[in-house]
């Protein structure tokens, strides 16, 4: 795990850190429906689980911009950047219906990243233990998929008096529009580090990188 300190007096968001991080403590979310036709055909095509490939494409994504891989630290009031981002995938138990955290090493490399993804939800389909540790996974981000309903809105509602920066995605099932097959997908990021642009621009980042997955 590695981070630089960011200078809060020299940090292009200053003015807007500031207010969301002192005055109004909040996050903001946005869900919208992506295109993923491509990415189901391609996955269909070559035989992959489209689940991973697209926790791929938003592992990639994620860390494409600094702003998504921003933290803080509160015991030294530290505005931090992660060099890395990783996600917390989730395993559902059908059993317990209870469901286990799945901590997922982000690979730049597709192949790397695929087989290692499919061995880690193998490993927790064995378990029934929630197992989830912040505390030692500080530059993990939480993408989570919600496989039972086409939603239409998804909000997480988090109390920030600890500042969490790490982005919070959520997606359901996709489903048939116009011959098209669109996806939901829910963002959530703290105020003080993101605002409505820099949420709407992870939905433009997906659709313009599965786009060049799927044709490389």
């Amino acid at each position: 795990m590695n981070y630089r300190v960011i200078d809060k007096e020299k940090y292009y968001r200053k003015g807007v850190f500031r207010h969301f991080s002192e005055d109004c403590k909040c996050s903001t979310s946005m869900t919208a429906r992506i295109d993923v036709t491509d990415l189901v055909e391609f996955s269909k095509k070559k035989d992959r689980k489209f689940y991973i490939n697209f926790l791929y494409v938003l592992s990639k994504v994620l860390n494409s911009r600094d702003d998504y891989k921003m933290g803080y630290l509160w015991q030294t009031q530290e505005l931090i950047c992660y060099d890395t981002i990783n996600p917390t995938q989730y395993v559902f138990h059908e059993d317990t219906e209870t469901c286990t955290p799945v901590y997922t090493t982000y690979y730049s490399d597709y192949e790397t990243f695929y087989k290692n993804a499919l061995t880690d939800v193998e490993m927790a389909k064995k378990t029934r233990e929630y197992m989830l540790d912040m505390e030692n996974h500080p530059n993990w981000f939480d993408a989570s998929y919600i496989s039972w309903l086409s939603y239409d809105s998804f909000n997480v509602e988090l109390p920030d008096g600890y500042l969490f920066f790490a982005p919070i995605v959520n997606w359901g099932r996709y489903r048939k529009e116009n011959d098209r097959l669109v996806m939901p997908v829910s963002v959530r990021l703290n105020h003080a580090i993101a605002d409505g642009y820099l949420v709407a621009k992870v939905f433009k980042l997906l659709e313009e990188e599965m786009k060049y997955f799927c044709k490389n």
